[in-house]
């Protein structure tokens, strides 16, 4: 069997990979057992050189695989190289941090002595998505491979050319050959994996149903999951916000990587004071961004990762339509050859529409109208994801208010888009998965936290 990618923004195809056989997958599995066995031993300090030259051959290659995202799922080439420099980044900050992050943290008794140790787990399955190829992986193979533990990924079907890279990329950088192995592979074949005995827990970026199907089979594999899920992230427009200052802000995010991202803006629930500035400043921040070709510099809007995705997304706004929704601005299949979707608009957005109870995985807008700040705060949280959220006023002490008590999420923002940073803890809540990723918090999620009780 083979996997064939396809360009997005044209599709023309691009290159053939072969599956790995059950043999190859098992051999993989192995091997990767064994690295770990020696890599566990090895002093933070060596570790830290490896992790050192990964960034370092990340960015030397940024080019070369900015344009592999690029072609495979579409992503604007300025934001591909972007998405280059934040694994980069994360490889240095936990080449700087793990082991004063792992450090034993000792805690007063009655005994001579007792402490918390952290003891990595071993070979970690990591399934992961096409939305951001390098970053998704990065962000869980640096804090993991810096605690000690292997890898094994297996990447979404259409990248299968950046899953080659990241493995090149920790091949080169000096790490044991076998540490981290991308297994090309279909889905149906992930199961097998985590009911290996040498395989110790597994992670998921990716749908509600797939980390559903993950998190069944480990659990009655009795090992550890991280998931994180999607989101349809609301962001609060206060009577009181910078109504032309936060348009620009959540136009951004929600076009950010063509609007294919969990975190991305997706319901902008505004109180009624404020509602009508809100939709006409948006709306011309959005008409802005235009679909352009992604390998273009200035391009910011690219084509969808997929054609069923971007009829997905497309159905989604035909069936919000039909409940009520107005359509103003975009929300038309362009006569195109490729996976394209403009900018849109959904106006007069309820709950019970799939523009409010579902994600729209694609760069269309969600605008919603809410009496007061309550009935704001009521419909962010009357979702199923719990992912990330926004809140947008000029009274920061209220804000920081609503964002820490109030919204049901992850993590919420006051005044700016929500982003991903390896310095804070990342992940979600609900229908939006569990555990947390990034920070110190991220790479204690694959140890074994052990208690050392010495009489």
């Amino acid at each position: 069997m083979s996997i064939t990618t396809f360009n997005p923004a044209n599709n023309q195809k691009i290159k053939s990979y072969k599956e790995h056989s059950d043999k190859e997958v098992k051999q993989a599995t192995q091997e990767a057992h064994e690295a770990f066995q020696q890599w566990k031993t090895t002093p933070f300090s060596y570790r830290r050189e490896r992790m050192l030259k990964a960034a370092e051959l990340l960015k030397e290659r940024k080019q070369q695989y900015a344009e592999i995202m690029t072609l495979e799922m579409g992503k604007p080439i300025s934001q591909s190289k972007a998405e280059v420099d934040k694994c980069a980044w994360v490889c240095e900050y936990y080449a700087d941090h793990a082991e004063r992050f792992l450090s034993e943290s000792n805690i007063d008794t009655e005994a001579r002595e007792s402490f918390v140790t952290f003891n990595p787990l071993g070979v970690v399955l990591a399934v992961m998505p096409w939305n951001f190829p390098f970053w998704q992986v990065f962000r869980f193979a640096a804090p993991a491979l810096m605690a000690g533990n292997a890898g094994l990924l297996k990447h979404a079907a259409n990248v299968p050319g950046s899953a080659e890279a990241i493995e090149e990329v920790f091949r080169d950088a000096g790490f044991p050959e076998a540490l981290f192995r991308n297994l090309l592979i279909p889905s149906k074949k992930v199961a097998g994996i985590i009911e290996s005995n040498l395989v110790k827990a597994a992670t998921l970026t990716g749908s509600g149903p797939a980390g559903s199907a993950v998190a069944g089979k480990a659990g009655s594999e009795l090992k550890k999951t991280v998931l994180e899920l999607g989101g349809s992230d609301p962001y609060l427009i206060l009577y009181d916000a910078d109504v032309e200052k936060a348009a620009k802000i959540c136009a951004t995010s929600r076009l950010i990587n063509s609007g294919q991202s969990c975190i991305a803006a997706k319901r902008f629930i505004a109180v009624d004071l404020v509602h009508d500035r809100f939709l006409e400043a948006f709306t011309e921040e959005m008409k802005k961004v235009e679909m352009m070709d992604p390998m273009i510099e200035d391009s910011q809007l690219g084509p969808q990762a997929r054609e069923d995705l971007r009829d997905e997304l497309h159905d989604q706004v035909t069936r919000s339509t039909a409940k009520g929704a107005q359509a103003t601005l975009g929300c038309e299949v362009p006569d195109e050859n490729g996976a394209w979707y403009p900018a849109s608009i959904l106006a007069n957005v309820t709950p019970g529409m799939p523009a409010f109870d579902e994600e729209l995985f694609g760069p269309v807008a969600a605008v919603i109208r809410a009496a007061d700040e309550n009935e704001a705060i009521r419909l962010a949280n009357q979702s199923d994801f719990g992912l990330g959220a926004a809140v947008f006023t000029e009274d920061i002490p209220r804000g920081r208010h609503i964002a820490a008590e109030h919204i049901e999420a992850g993590c919420c923002f006051v005044n700016d888009f929500v982003k991903s940073d390896p310095r804070l803890p990342f992940g979600g809540i609900k229908q939006s998965g569990y555990g947390r990723e990034l920070s110190d918090y991220g790479i204690r999620e694959f140890v074994n936290i052990k208690t050392v009780y010495v009489k």
